[in-house]
């Protein structure tokens, strides 16, 4: 069965599923029920065209590798590629938003999301069924730096329980992130502009961070900016659940950010979907009138 015939087939899925007699479920219910559909539907897309993944799955790979052995001679040799796995975490999930602002442009572009908007079904749940159904790409990614940075020396020095929280912020961060690539998505309407303006935030998000070297070695209000970016929140939060020391020479960043990466980063993701969130909504209710 093709992409357009299982899109058909979950629209139809939807359909039957949300038309339930009013005041039975409540709104937080309808849109969890309508956006696992939705997830559903994106993933069988995904499973289908399989050729979706691969930039999810080059592109950490090539970061991997071009700044451990391109650049991790001069920055630390062994010592930092233990460091770099934390960034190359950060910034390919902060990356990964760009696949929710592109593929929910091509729903709206094909007419999937008029569709959907017939339907009576929740607003909330067709865009948290995007963001439900892109963590999957977020979770091939992080898998495969994982791999990588096990085949380049990286190790991890902290428990299981560290372990297994640490990948949850990461996918919780993922999950955040995936909300801006939706306001971009539903406000840029073409498929060409989402994945212009989905890529064109991100460079100065991951490089003004300390998510490849220190922020204290950053000149003037740049290292101010790095200190509170989230992006180094979450690859110094990642570096501190895996046991991940920065190599010798580094200036240690100071400041509350740094002492208590793992808890703002938290927060800095509490505050992306508190903001971004209502945000995609009232844009998807504007789309179409």
């Amino acid at each position: 069965m093709s992409p357009a015939v299982s899109t058909v087939s979950a629209v139809a899925r939807v359909s039957t599923v949300s038309r339930r007699p009013s005041g039975v479920i409540s709104g937080v219910a309808s849109a969890v029920r309508d956006g696992g559909v939705i997830a559903r539907r994106n993933l069988t897309v995904v499973r289908r065209t399989p050729g979706a993944l691969v930039t999810g799955v080059a592109q950490p790979i090539l970061f991997v590798l071009i700044l451990a052995f391109v650049f991790g001679g001069t920055l630390g040799g062994s010592e930092y590629r233990e460091f770099l796995i934390g960034g190359i975490l950060a910034q390919t999930l902060t990356f990964n938003s760009s696949f929710t602002a592109v593929y929910l442009a091509k729903d709206l572009h094909h007419g999937i999301i008029d569709r959907f908007r017939a339907l009576p079904m929740s607003r909330v749940g067709v865009v948290l069924g995007r963001t439900w159904s892109d963590l999957a790409t977020s979770v091939v990614s992080l898998l495969v730096i994982l791999a990588c940075g096990l085949a380049i020396g990286w190790r991890v020095g902290t428990d299981p329980l560290q372990v297994v929280g640490t990948v949850g912020l990461l996918l919780f961060f993922a999950f955040a992130v995936s909300w801006i690539g939706a306001v971009i998505a539903l406000t840029a309407r073409s498929v060409e502009v989402a994945q212009s303006l989905g890529l064109l935030w991100l460079f100065p998000v991951c490089f003004v961070s300390g998510a490849f070297v220190s922020p204290a070695s950053l000149p003037g209000p740049l290292q101010g900016i790095a200190e509170w970016n989230p992006v180094t929140a979450v690859a110094t939060a990642a570096r501190q659940g895996f046991g991940n020391e920065a190599p010798a020479g580094f200036q240690a960043a100071a400041g509350w950010p740094a002492e208590n990466a793992p808890l703002y980063a938290a927060l800095c993701c509490v505050a992306i979907i508190a903001v971004f969130a209502p945000l995609a909504v009232a844009q998807y209710r504007r789309v179409g009138r």
